[in-house]
């Protein structure tokens, strides 16, 4: 029933500085789980969690991130079940490279733990080399995007008014093979001071983009999604308000605070060559 948030870092991972004018910006954020009483499951009576994320690093030298989630659900029958999704990965600034590390606990039994790197080639494919859950090297074909590359490329269509982007991610978890189809919607920004109380200085003046992000296993024959993923995003980088919908229940995160991190300045890279 519980189910990973596989790929959570997607949502919040930033983008390259390249060709905007506000750089990304490192941050620390945390985040309270709750069950989203707007959206009754059918499983769920009961959720609460915590969302840890941490990026540091720039366009030059990579970006770094660190996330932990542990959500812990009760489904009524006197038994909660906890999930804790630790997940380390660093890109690079033009997203030709990038290493991954995720491990998934239900109530402490170990249920995922994989390890690989990324490498991207000429031909638009990526080589990848996974160390665990078992050695393997093998080429992923077609146009995929990486986690920060695909929100650089949410925030591109954005900033030219484009409303939807389709998108093959990767992001390494839960076995290094898996490849989801995405399809966003992107709402029309908001404007800074509309419907918000800034936690912090970090979201002052920025204005942002409801975002929802639909994911889709590859080539299935049945195109409801997977699970959902919504939240405001802002000119930053740094996200709020998100929503997690996985059909049989679904989660609100709030941010709870939110920690500007030192940034060192530098021209980012050129673009990955395809």
């Amino acid at each position: 029933m519980l189910r990973r948030i596989p790929a959570f870092a997607l949502l919040l991972a930033f983008f390259s500085t390249s060709g905007f004018a506000m750089p990304l910006v490192p941050h620390r954020a945390i985040y309270d789980l709750s069950l989203d009483a707007e959206k009754p499951g059918t499983q769920v009576d009961k959720a609460r969690g915590r969302i840890a994320f941490q990026l540091t690093g720039n366009a030059c030298e990579g970006y770094a991130i660190t996330l932990r989630q542990v959500t812990a659900l009760d489904t009524g029958e006197g038994q909660e079940t906890i999930s804790d999704l630790r997940s380390e990965s660093w890109e690079s600034g033009n997203s030709a490279s990038y290493r991954f590390k995720t491990q998934n606990f239900v109530n402490r039994e170990a249920r995922e733990d994989v390890v690989g790197t990324v490498m991207r080639q000429k031909n638009d494919s990526i080589a990848v080399r996974v160390t665990k859950p078992k050695a393997a090297s093998f080429v992923l074909h077609g146009k995929i995007l990486m986690p920060t590359e695909h929100t650089r490329t949410l925030l591109a269509a954005a900033a030219r008014g484009e409303k939807l982007v389709s998108a093959n991610i990767y992001d390494g978890a839960p076995d290094g093979r898996k490849i989801y189809e995405t399809l966003t919607v992107i709402g029309e920004a908001i404007l800074p001071g509309e419907n918000e109380q800034p936690l912090s200085a970090a979201l002052k003046g920025l204005k942002r983009y409801p975002v929802v992000t639909s994911y889709f296993e590859m080539g299935a024959a049945d195109r409801l999604p997977a699970y959902t993923l919504a939240f405001d995003l802002y000119e930053n980088g740094i996200s709020s308000a998100l929503r997690l919908n996985y059909g049989n229940f679904a989660l609100k995160g709030k941010l709870r605070s939110v920690e500007l991190l030192p940034q060192k300045p530098c021209n980012p890279p050129a673009p990955a060559k395809r």
